[in-house]
């Protein structure tokens, strides 16, 4: 039998799949695989590999010393370089390629989040709203995978009720915007006191509580939400801790003491 050469395609489908998969989740098994592996007409197994692959040219994961299997890895670390190059034209891609391996449209696909589009906009006004709001809704799906959709403070798991929080702020560094660092995964209500400046965290990430916080100490709901958190770190995320240069930034810019 022929063996069958990986298309660009193919890696770049998976490539998404590796942003979007937890560290502990990459297996055969992992219905996310299979359904990805039934898309491109390979096997459960070899997705699987080709995850490792790309674990094994993760350079955040290198150093912390995760090798994952460098058998691929000369194939998989293009990829990489182009992601780093222009992580926000290179994700878009993905995602168009993956929508049209589903035999859809961009448009259709993210329908809910495109829907508020005005009917008068086009060209280039309206392909840069919507390489946006893609690009948001996969930083969404990186972090939240990277915290096994829970939030790193509360304990939540309920997907409706997190966000993938900036620490330095979408607006702020445009090359920033979908580095897996840049994310962390809360419920909305410390996600609105992070973005707000309210709360930050350390180099140890732990939480910090501003002055305006603190001043509701003996307050029913300083007791139920705050008061737990000052000082918790965040939950261990599977692949990707927050840069301590962007928490930094959030501590100096954002957060008011």
């Amino acid at each position: 039998m022929v063996r069958r050469l990986w298309t660009r395609d193919e890696f770049m489908i998976v490539f998404n799949l590796y942003l979007k998969t937890p560290f502990g989740k990459m297996y055969s098994t992992n219905p996310d695989v299979k359904r990805i592996a039934e898309l491109i007409g390979r096997t459960a197994g070899s997705v699987a590999l080709r995850l490792a692959n790309f674990a094994s040219c993760d350079p955040i994961l290198q150093q912390r010393g995760i090798k994952g299997m460098t058998g691929g890895s000369k194939q998989c670390q293009p990829y990489w370089d182009e992601f780093f190059a222009d992580k926000e034209k290179f994700v878009f891609e993905t995602e168009q390629v993956l929508a049209h391996y589903q035999k859809t449209s961009l448009e259709k696909k993210y329908k809910r989040v495109l829907s508020d589009i005005s009917d008068n906009l086009t060209g280039k006004d309206k392909e840069r709203i919507v390489k946006t709001r893609v690009n948001q809704n996969v930083f969404r799906a990186i972090i939240l995978a990277n915290y096994d959709s829970t939030c790193a403070l509360s304990g939540i798991d309920i997907p409706e009720l997190l966000v993938a929080s900036h620490i330095m702020p979408w607006a702020d560094n445009k090359e920033e915007r979908l580095n897996p660092e840049n994310g962390i995964c809360l419920s909305s209500i410390y996600d609105k006191a992070f973005d707000q400046g309210l709360i930050t965290f350390n180099d140890d990430y732990k939480t910090i509580l501003s002055s305006k916080i603190k001043a509701n100490v003996g307050k029913t709901f300083y007791a139920d939400f705050f008061e737990p958190i000052e000082g918790k770190q965040l939950l261990t995320p599977e692949k990707y801790f927050p840069s301590k240069r962007f928490l930094e930034y959030h501590r100096d810019v954002i957060f008011n003491h």
